[in-house]
């Protein structure tokens, strides 16, 4: 606001000028200095309060009013500044980037009570030091989180660029939830298969296991599982950040309803990469037979040359039934895979990642045989052709966890509380070894370039978090724990029975 010079009815100024024109009086004079000294007071004070958020200056002048006005925290670095050069700047609404719509703190989804099981090896010993370097062998970096700064030692190159990117979503946790996580190290390793096998560690006269974070591990290893890179973007196949490619699939959803969908179990992907998928393409549809099924080659050369205008996640929900199973390891797509709506026919894996053990057999996914995936898969169509009410209600539950309970907010927490467990444990104080670089936004993204620094824009938290992480629950005890695991073994039981019962009835449909 600006002072109006021609407002003669302000009685402070018409007081001030009345001042400054007794300047032949004893008393005028002293007037005039009480005055001065008032408004250059006023005026010090004033830049004070400025300083300190509490008074806007340009409502000073005239001193008509005084505001409180809200600090606001300005973003000068990545994506917005890089080298003192504005950037073509990606546009970011208030809300855009991992706003919380939680309205107070929740309870974690049960999932994360594995982080209690995972984390046992460690429980009455702790973690030393020397167990720690032994994980060095096939380490592709070191984390170390002190004072609320992250530091990296890389020891080798990860395909691709799995180890950007996760050391990318950790810096966005630190942004998420700043000055709330503990001092720490950690040893990470990018490939896909576990390598710390519980064998090697049994029994007392054995050294302690080494604790390594990686993105799955198996009932007979003891990797510490780790939320995968993709949740920020694998760029090399064009797949954008979990938060944006969850909700172009949820509309993806909306463009076929769910009993106009094909009806058959559809698949596309790499079959090359493991013997399982190679055993998965002889379910094709041919002329010999019909496994109820669609599978296609998923050529990534091929697509990245015609810009990827063929992988869009969001066009890939059209069939009633997905396939879901692993290449080399567990396999990214799974998540994809099950936000379709589509009733998951989930091939019987021998690997987990970090949420998957939180789901259950014919309430979010439909198990299939791994030994004889044609007539799995062909009974399982059927049955959900004949019973579409119940497979579309286990197809969208299905989607719903994904949506709701593997959310970016959830993903962070998962991160939070395992990494606090995980350096309850430690008995040594981490220290920022020789070689190591500290990482922030603006060192990882202003380099970055094309996708890979599109990707890291729109996966970049702009704000910290609203709530407190989730409530972590408790582990399980034994017998809790048994009932689980014996409650999904009975489910699947029960469709291989149904399966079994259902060629025994064509059989002897067939018999004259």
């Amino acid at each position: 606001m600006k002072r109006n010079n021609n407002n003669n009815n302000d009685p402070q100024t018409n007081k001030h000028n009345h001042a400054y024109t007794k300047t032949t009086s004893h008393q005028g004079t002293r007037i005039a200095k009480a005055t001065l000294f008032i408004i250059f007071s006023l005026f010090i004070s004033a830049g004070l309060l400025d300083l300190l958020g509490c008074l806007d200056l340009t409502t000073f002048t005239g001193l008509k009013q005084v505001i409180t006005k809200k600090t606001i925290k300005k973003n000068h670095g990545f994506p917005y500044q890089c080298n003192n050069q504005t950037l073509n700047q990606i546009p970011f609404s208030k809300n855009q980037i991992y706003k919380t719509n939680h309205s107070k703190q929740s309870t974690c989804p049960s999932y994360f009570r594995w982080i209690h099981e995972d984390l046992r090896p460690w429980k009455e010993t702790g973690i030393t030091r020397g167990m720690l370097e032994k994980a060095r062998r096939t380490a592709h970096f070191r984390i170390i989180i002190l004072n609320g700064k992250v530091y990296v030692k890389k020891y080798r190159k990860s395909i691709q660029t799995r180890d950007d990117f996760t050391l990318w979503g950790i810096v966005q946790l630190l942004r998420w939830y700043p000055g709330r996580l503990p001092d720490l190290e950690l040893l990470f390793d990018a490939d896909d298969r576990p390598t710390v096998r519980s064998k090697d560690f049994l029994g007392q006269h054995h050294p302690a296991p080494p604790p390594l974070f990686r993105y799955c591990s198996d009932d007979v290893s003891l990797d510490i599982v780790f939320p995968d890179w993709s949740f920020w973007g694998w760029a090399e196949v064009n797949i954008k950040p979990w938060a944006k490619s969850v909700v172009a699939i949820e509309e993806g959803n909306k463009m076929t309803s769910w009993k106009e969908r094909v009806a058959y179990a559809y698949w596309r992907g790499n079959p090359f990469v493991a013997p399982t998928r190679g055993d998965l393409l002889r379910c094709n549809v041919s002329d010999q037979e019909d496994w109820n099924t669609r599978l296609y080659i998923q050529d990534w050369v091929r697509e990245s040359r015609e810009g990827f205008k063929n992988s869009n996640l969001e066009n890939q929900c059209t069939h009633r039934y997905k396939i879901y199973i692993e290449g080399w390891a567990w396999s990214v797509s799974e998540k994809y895979i099950m936000a379709c709506d589509s009733m998951t026919l989930y091939v019987r894996p021998k690997f987990y990642d970090f949420y998957i053990r939180g789901m259950m057999p014919l309430q979010h996914y439909w198990p299939i045989r791994d030994n004889s995936k044609c007539t799995s898969l062909k009974h399982a169509v059927h049955w959900g052709n004949t019973h579409l009410d119940q497979a579309r209600k286990i197809g969208e539950e299905g989607s719903r966890f994904i949506r709701e309970e593997v959310k970016m907010e959830y993903v962070y927490d998962y991160m939070f509380h395992l990494m606090n467990e995980y350096a309850k444990l430690l008995k040594f104080k981490p220290e920022i070894p020789w070689g190591a670089t500290e990482i922030t936004p603006d060192n990882m993204g202003c380099p970055a370039i094309g996708r890979w620094r599109d990707f890291m824009a729109e996966s970049m938290v702009m704000s910290p978090s609203e709530v407190a992480p989730c409530e972590m629950p408790s582990p399980y005890d034994p017998l809790a724990l048994r009932e689980v695991l014996e409650r999904k073994a009975n489910l699947t039981r029960q469709v291989e029975i149904w399966e079994d019962q259902y060629f025994r009835n064509l059989t002897n449909a067939k018999k004259p």
